[in-house]
């Protein structure tokens, strides 16, 4: 936010990863049985949904094979996995669920599991917290005699579960219960909303037993405040159904202190009284999981980690640079060269950086058909790149032949052995080879979209390439043939959901059309002679399909494709920039300028940004209702919940009208504030403050100022990243580079004693085969970079170290009580 200065820590988590399959799922309640019904998974953050798998065809072992990544905008309790069989006339049946708490998270992580599917029971199903004062006071009673009299103030509560899609009808019941008595006192109901503010206080008396005769100084025996305690519920007020359990939270009264006022937050916990079927039952889920949380500290802390990487590209040897030790490190995790490139991308030294890569790579490749055809850093590199920056690219160029494909959903199987009865070979030939044309032609008449900096790494590889083998006229295309057809363009027709070309994973129908496609893409955009290319289908069919191209004509595509896309020739588009979509997705609309409150001011719209303009449609693929200009969007903020009663509300605002939107759930929202603010940070009528809350009743009801033109009572939010199409954060990305190296020190101190040998012995040495995963050309040079990588991250270190002891207080709102469960 604008009015924290720089000091601020943020804690960001992401969850990245994969919903599998099932297997002997169990059945559900009602005369359905399982095997007869589709089912879908849902996530959930405690009970709030957040992301949904498609429909899965009648099977008690279905495969849903859906990735899912989301940044995770809100603290939660429970990361929850459910299955559903599908309803037809009736409401979707729960089958099982997987929780996990967050605190066990990270035991999953990274990991493949199979977890057995438990019960959904509603006593459960909790979410929020809420805000108890309490005090235990001493009283003289009528008779004289010495008491105790128990005070619970409950404060408010704060993110209670939406009930049907609805901020709920939220009271609390307060109990003192013991062995011997239950005393039970009732709020308010409080109206449609999700952070209800009680402020009701209300008082028990604690007293001995008429029958008790020991004498004592206490009017409490000690044993019998050892079994009391406070418990509070939260409820849905039904009206006329049965009310619905939120949560609850047990408070011991030994805990109080006499004339002691005890505040503080407690987390809602489940009932605990829930249904005792077997879990086994239910069957299982496999899941893979991978969940991140970030403490990024300030920007100033990372300085000297980002000065030392992005001087890579200038090092010689570039071996001995952060860089590529940083990836000479991780050589074996995929993933953890991504946040190197993702700094170097948005520093533009990446194009200087893997030039270098690459230039080594080639000085140690013998043969140039073999060129860039390994998992090495410098393909590692290039493959993130493109990934990033070709994101919009690929959108233009495939997802409308994708769609197609996908939508019409003709088949194409021309392999004898999977033939189905009725199929005509011939005719699938001839789908598949429509299909394949359209989208090859899509990809060779692409080059004026092509992003800038993709051309600038592909010019310098062709560059590298063809000074490293000078006699081969082909090695130019090949060097970049390998990577914009055979790890680009090719993987993302093989899975379009993985490059958010496509929604859902195929069906396996789709999917093998899609993989006949790119088998046959790879091939024809590779750069060989064609008896090489026809040896490397190990399948006949493909064979023979394969040779139903005109070679010669597809050849020439391609080269002048390539020779477009990383010749010297500057590329100037010969038309104006097309319009990416960014996001799209149904939420729900105020209608603009209405004064009321009622439901059917809000109506289900298509919501659609694109890198010029935001619309909204009756359904999807409508025509707009109405279009507005990304470059007169004035402020996008979120809207307190209180302004509509709805949770998950934000608003766009502009020289007219406010455009009030509530979005699915917390990281839709999240999404649509995120790019929204983008694209339009750089709007020269940006506003500096805004209204968190509507006008109506003639004042603001953030501010109570009556002037419906008055400014903004609150400072806009600042959005930091510079560059909407890479999306990076480098603070975090320098955070995620240092936890890398920090949980993998003993691999530097290898290396550091791989540099020590070499520059010591100059005879054989037998540890050099101990040390040949490493790439050292100079391990002096090396071995300082090094020290320099370990002095950085003992700072780094002793920064986190000196921030950790700065916690919130237990019992916080940020940090409350896990209270006692029954």
């Amino acid at each position: 936010m604008a009015e924290e200065d720089d000091a601020r820590i943020r804690i960001l988590q992401s969850l990245r990863g994969k919903i599998c399959e099932a297997k002997n799922l169990g059945p559900v309640s009602g005369p359905n049985r399982l095997k007869d019904l589709c089912t879908f998974c849902t996530i959930s953050l405690d009970q709030e949904e957040v992301f949904r798998t498609k429909v899965f065809d009648k099977s008690i072992t279905p495969f849903y094979g859906e990735d899912f990544f989301f940044e995770i905008p809100r603290p939660f309790q429970f990361l929850s996995f459910y299955v559903y069989a599908k309803g037809v006339f009736q409401r979707d049946l729960p089958v099982g669920k997987v929780s996990i708490r967050k605190d066990d998270l990270c035991r999953y992580s990274g990991k493949d599991d199979w977890f057995n599917l438990q019960p959904v029971d509603p006593n459960t199903e909790v979410q929020g917290k809420v805000h108890l004062e309490m005090r235990l006071n001493e009283v003289i009673t009528d008779h004289g005699s010495t008491g105790q009299h128990l005070l619970v103030k409950i404060i408010e509560c704060k993110e209670l579960p939406l009930i049907s899609g609805q901020n709920c009808d939220p009271y609390a019941t307060v109990s003192l219960v013991g062995p011997a008595r239950s005393d039970q006192k009732k709020t308010k109901v409080k109206k449609k909303t999700s952070n209800p503010y009680f402020e009701e206080t209300f008082f028990f008396e604690v007293t001995r037993s008429s029958s008790y005769s020991r004498k004592s100084q206490f009017p409490v025996e000690e044993e019998d405040i050892e079994k009391l305690e406070i418990r509070v519920d939260l409820w849905n007020n039904e009206n006329l159904a049965q009310d619905v359990f939120l949560g609850e939270t047990r408070v011991p009264v030994k805990i109080l202190q006499s004339d002691h006022m005890h505040k503080a937050w407690y987390l809602l916990q489940p009932k605990g009284t829930g249904s005792k079927s077997k879990s086994d039952d239910l069957g299982q889920l496999r899941l893979k999981l991978t969940y991140i949380e970030d403490t990024v500290l300030p920007s100033t802390c990372y300085t000297p980690l980002c000065n030392l990487l992005l001087k890579s590209p200038d090092v010689k040897p570039i071996s001995a640079s952060a860089a590529h030790i940083l990836g000479d490190i991780f050589r074996e995790r995929y993933e953890a060269v991504l946040p190197m490139v993702r700094l170097l991308l948005y520093h533009s030294r990446f194009v200087p950086f893997v030039s270098a890569v690459a230039a080594l790579e080639l000085d140690n490749t013998q043969e140039a058909n073999t060129i860039f055809r390994g998992n090495s850093l410098a393909t590692r590199c290039i493959d993130d790149m493109m990934k990033i920056v070709g994101k919009s690219y690929l959108a233009v160029t495939l997802k409308p032949v994708i769609d197609e494909i996908c939508d019409s959903n003709k088949t194409c199987e021309i392999d004898p052995i999977k033939l189905k009865e009725g199929d005509n070979v011939e005719v699938n030939k001839e789908n598949l080879q429509v299909y394949v044309q359209k989208v090859f032609s899509s990809i060779t008449q692409s080059s004026s979209n092509c992003p800038p900096l993709m051309c600038d790494v592909f010019r310098s590889l062709r560059h590298l390439a063809c000074k490293r083998f000078l006699g081969d006229p082909h090695v130019q295309y090949s060097a970049v043939s390998s990577f914009v057809f055979l790890r680009f363009f090719a993987v993302a027709v093989l899975s379009p959901h993985s490059f958010q070309l496509r929604s859902h994973h195929p069906d396996p129908e789709i999917a093998r059309t899609l993989t006949l496609i790119s088998k046959t893409i790879q091939t024809l955009g590779s750069w060989g002679s064609l008896s090489k290319k026809l040896s490397s289908f190990k399948e006949s069919y493909m064979y023979d399909f394969y040779k139903s191209f005109q070679e010669e004509k597809c050849i020439e595509k391609v080269k002048k494709f390539l020779d477009e896309i990383s010749s010297n020739v500057s590329k100037e588009s010969s038309r104006q920039e097309d319009a990416v979509v960014l996001k799209e997705g149904e939420v729900q609309k105020r209608t603009q300028g209405k004064k009321n409150f009622s439901k059917r001011n809000f109506k289900k719209r298509w919501l659609r940004v694109t890198n010029k303009e935001l619309s909204y449609h009756k359904r999807k693929g409508k025509e707009a209702l109405c279009t507005i200009s990304v470059k007169n969007i004035q402020a996008v903020e979120k809207l307190d919940e209180s302004a509509f009663n709805r949770k998950n509300m934000f608003q766009v605002v502009l020289s007219e009208k406010p455009l009030y939107v509530q979005a699915g759930n917390c990281v839709e929202a999240s999404e649509w504030l995120e790019i929204l603010g983008q694209v339009s940070r750089c709007n020269e009528g940006r506003l500096t403050t805004y209204h968190s809350s509507n006008y109506t009743a003639g004042a603001w009801q953030c501010c109570k100022n009556q002037s419906s033109s008055a400014p903004g009572c609150k400072p806009c939010t600042i959005t930091m990243l510079a560059n909407l199409q890479l999306d990076i954060d480098c603070d975090r990305e320098a955070e995620r580079i240092f936890s890398l190296l920090s949980s993998n020190e003993s691999k530097l101190q290898n290396m550091e004693d791989a540099c020590a040998s070499m520059a010591v012995y100059q005879g054989p040495q037998r540890e050099q085969e101990e040390y040949s995963k490493f790439t050292i050309q100079e391990p002096k040079e090396t071995f300082q970079t090094l020290k320099q990588l370990r002095n950085v991250m003992e700072e780094l270190q002793r920064q986190h170290n000196s921030r950790n002891n700065i916690t919130a207080q237990y019992g916080s709102l940020d940090n409350p009580i896990v209270g006692k469960t029954s």
